[in-house]
């Protein structure tokens, strides 16, 4: 296989995820929110005493909200990240015009944590202070550990992040469309959602290399311990209210 640069990887090269990498987070978060809270709300409902119908228009109702909050709050929070960074490279494009010496002798420091020192690290110092832009360039990855193409950006996490828990929830709210039985309705809901943090566990692995049963059961281990949770929560409140 040849690459961009010309050259032939052999057989058992492995290629990295590229600019597919930053969303990660989002694909990961989006669609285990949506499988584990929607399956909590569902415990503490059907816990609470609700039908098979309320279930699933609380269902119904928690997916679209969850949905929305999700790609407000990635779309939020990436745009105000990817402002401070912007406000960080301006601040670093004025150290480079009003500061030089010391933006060079900072790059020569940040080299030398990596390995590169003596006669080397002086000639890649004055390669870089040949160029600004070379120099903020370099000084962006070594000193904030930003690279353009690892920048997320925000309407991407937002689609990725509301699409995706959308997808995750329909695993817990789905049989109440079709059972009439509440508690039936739940196991299903619980099978249908370990069968989703297992997807979910299994690409993961395969994005981060890890271990796949291990990120199986970190996710089975939330997801059990926190519905039982919420149904016997739900269970005490509705002995509360209705006195039984």
């Amino acid at each position: 296989m040849t690459g961009q640069t010309g050259y032939r990887h052999s057989p058992s090269y492995t290629e990295h995820l590229g600019r597919n990498r930053p969303y990660l987070r989002d694909a990961i978060l989006g669609a285990n929110d949506g499988l584990v809270s929607m399956l909590l709300l569902i415990a503490g409902v059907v816990g609470g005493g609700l039908t098979a119908r309320q279930v699933l228009l609380t269902g119904v109702a928690g997916a679209i909200a969850g949905a929305i909050s999700m790609a407000a709050g990635e779309y939020m929070a990436t745009k105000s990240q990817d402002e401070l960074f912007e406000g960080e490279l301006a601040l670093e494009r004025r150290h480079i015009q009003e500061h030089r010496e010391h933006e060079l002798s900072e790059l020569a420091d940040r080299l030398g944590m990596i390995g590169l020192d003596g006669e080397l690290q002086e000639k890649v110092v004055e390669h870089f202070g040949r160029s600004d832009t070379s120099l903020l360039e370099v000084m962006t990855a070594l000193e904030f550990g930003v690279v353009e193409t690892e920048r997320r950006k925000p309407y991407m996490a937002m689609y990725l992040s509301g699409l995706l828990f959308t997808a995750g929830s329909l695993a817990p709210v789905l049989p109440f469309a079709f059972v009439g039985s509440p508690r039936f309705g739940l196991v299903l809901a619980a099978a249908g959602t370990v069968l989703g943090l297992l997807g979910v566990g299994a690409v993961k692995t395969w994005a981060t290399r890890g271990r796949p049963l291990r990120s199986a059961l970190e996710n089975l281990a939330v997801a059990t311990l926190g519905g039982g949770l919420a149904y016997g929560i739900g269970m005490l409140f509705d002995r509360l209210v209705n006195g039984g």
